[in-house]
């Protein structure tokens, strides 16, 4: 899969109408890469004229705040927005809501200022605009699927309708879990807990959340955020009844179905 980069086009004196922030995610997880590629292959089949950075994006920085390291944030912060500026980015796209939530509200504080857009929004609005369009029988038409709120995207961002419209294009039957929308439940990984062993409970965050998931009887679980995805995969792995279920994020669902 060809990806265009940043100073490749910038060598050429073009500029793409996105950047695509990849993520250390989507750039370093096995699982996530597929998420990555099947986001490109979105934007590839619809023509949208985008770029990464390639090796020049480093991570956001936002695990080094969220763990109390300030001054790694900064450093990695300041460098992103050298970066960013040099090239006059205005406009990003990521699949990632740590990122997003960090280079939309807390850069703009370090002189980083950016039109920065969720892919969950930047789907919905191709799909809006009629450049997605889905096969008359879709891979997860009549399919039970239920959508896991991301922390980071839902409450952090007030981001709820986006995916699941984006769900809705499926033509699949969308249940909700007890605990969504505002009072949706964390999977377990956010404010730098990915990164660490949780503290001590009769349950882990994402068994718990996982098997909320399981008892709308969906077939799929949907998420907009790798590191739900990652929890969320755990999680049914570890419930052996439930083996045919599938974590897939809302980019995969889509690039499935396309025309």
């Amino acid at each position: 899969m060809k990806i265009p980069v940043m100073s490749a086009l910038y060598a050429n004196q073009e500029s793409p109408d996105i950047l695509f922030w990849v993520g250390c995610a989507g750039s370093f997880d096995q699982r996530a890469q597929k998420i990555t590629k099947a986001f490109v292959s979105i934007l590839n089949k619809v023509q949208v004229k985008y770029a990464i950075l390639g090796k020049e994006e480093a991570c956001t920085g936002d695990p080094a705040r969220r763990a109390g390291n300030e001054f790694l944030f900064q450093m990695m912060a300041y460098q992103n927005i050298q970066t960013l500026n040099n090239y006059g980015i205005r406009k990003i796209v990521t699949a990632c809501p740590h990122c997003f939530n960090i280079l939309k509200n807390e850069y703009p504080e370090l002189g980083g200022n950016y039109e920065v857009i969720h892919h969950a929004v930047f789907l919905q609005q191709l799909i809006d605009e009629g450049k997605i369009k889905m096969k008359e029988s879709g891979n997860f038409k009549g399919k039970r699927i239920t959508y896991h709120d991301s922390c980071y995207l839902g409450r952090a961002n007030n981001i709820y309708e986006a995916p699941r419209k984006v769900l809705e294009a499926l033509d699949a039957e969308l249940v909700e879990m007890k605990r969504c929308g505002s009072k949706g439940m964390c999977c377990g990984a956010g404010g730098a807990q990915m990164w660490k062993e949780e503290e001590k409970g009769s349950i882990r965050i994402n068994l718990e959340r996982t098997n909320e998931a399981l008892q709308t009887g969906a077939t799929v679980i949907a998420s907009a955020c790798p590191y739900c995805n990652t929890m969320l995969t755990d999680g049914v792995k570890s419930n052996e009844k439930e083996a045919d279920v599938e974590v897939l994020d809302i980019a995969e669902l889509i690039n499935a179905s396309m025309q």
